[in-house]
């Protein structure tokens, strides 16, 4: 099974490497089966496969739900649960348990938090709930993922799908939020919606990896919503890493695995580019390190 180990080592060798969204039991078997060494339940659940608008809306059962399930049909790539809105917000305390249910009934590994940077937060000295919980949550065991930048979570502070970082000011604090998640014991960053140039500055100044969506090529890692595939959105300059199944050919898998370490998850110098509508989680990614197409207005 894919550990937290296995993806410093990663960063160490150069070795770049792939991360999945997946909400059911048979799409973690395929995923499982192509090598793809991280599965992550994520909020995104919402908007992709229970028809909310946004992310905000899904709790944490519909949340242990979908974790369940995944974890039932992967049996070697890592699965981390993401932490949806207010689960941790209101105290570190709840934070914790919340944590803790994802690892003790979900079955995943690991869970990701959003660590919120909005323009007006670049300008303040306030703490930030993750970096603490962060700090909790590895003390007692639980592996944590960060994840700065455009945090969907926040898109009505943010006030829409917008690039974060743009700004010098914003980009030095998105910079010092991933210091200080990797000191808070952060196994893994996942930078989105950035400029590609700070998502270079943020993975050379760290000792774990980075995990990119809408944030360049030059991420340790690159991170993709399965349905972008299986609705048949367009997905361009990405590698079509696996194709739906036919019968029980999976003829996606043996790419996977090419493309999974040698770096070509996403082609050479371009973003991930997705049309039309939500397919990055919260907007679909253009190239050129900095423009962000907002989802329409209504569910897809």
């Amino acid at each position: 099974m894919t550990t937290v180990r296995d993806l410093r080592e990663w960063k160490r060798q150069g070795r770049r490497f792939a991360m999945l969204t997946c909400y059911d039991f048979p799409t973690a078997q395929i995923l499982d089966e192509a090598g793809i060494p991280l599965l992550l339940v994520g909020d995104s659940v919402a908007d992709n496969i229970l028809g909310y608008e946004n992310t905000l809306p899904v709790t944490m059962d519909e949340m242990l739900h979908h974790c369940k399930a995944v974890a039932r049909g992967a049996k070697n790539a890592m699965i981390v649960g993401d932490m949806p809105f207010l689960s941790y917000h209101v105290s570190i305390e709840e934070g914790i348990r919340n944590a803790g249910r994802f690892l003790k009934e979900g079955g995943a590994h690991a869970v990701k938090l959003e660590r919120a940077a909005t323009e007006e937060l670049a300008t303040q000295s306030l703490p930030g709930v993750a970096i603490e919980l962060t700090e909790a949550l590895t003390a007692r065991g639980i592996p944590v993922m960060g994840h700065v930048g455009l945090t969907p979570q926040s898109v009505h502070a943010m006030g829409g799908y917008r690039v974060q970082g743009r700004a010098e000011e914003t980009a030095a604090r998105l910079a010092e939020d991933a210091l200080a998640l990797e000191k808070a014991g952060a196994f893994a960053l996942v930078l989105e919606g950035i400029p590609s140039g700070l998502a270079k500055q943020i993975t050379e100044s760290l000792t774990v990896p980075t995990i990119g969506i809408g944030a360049g090529p030059h991420c340790d890692g690159q991170v993709l919503v399965i349905t972008a595939r299986a609705e048949g959105r367009q997905v361009r300059e990405v590698r079509e890493a696996i194709r739906q199944p036919e019968g029980r050919d999976r003829p996606g898998r043996h790419r996977v695995r090419r493309g999974r370490g040698s770096g070509t998850v996403s082609g050479p110098g371009a973003l991930l580019q997705l049309k039309p509508g939500r397919a990055c989680a919260s907007g679909s990614c253009s190239s050129a390190g900095s423009s962000w197409t907002p989802p329409p207005a209504g569910p897809s």
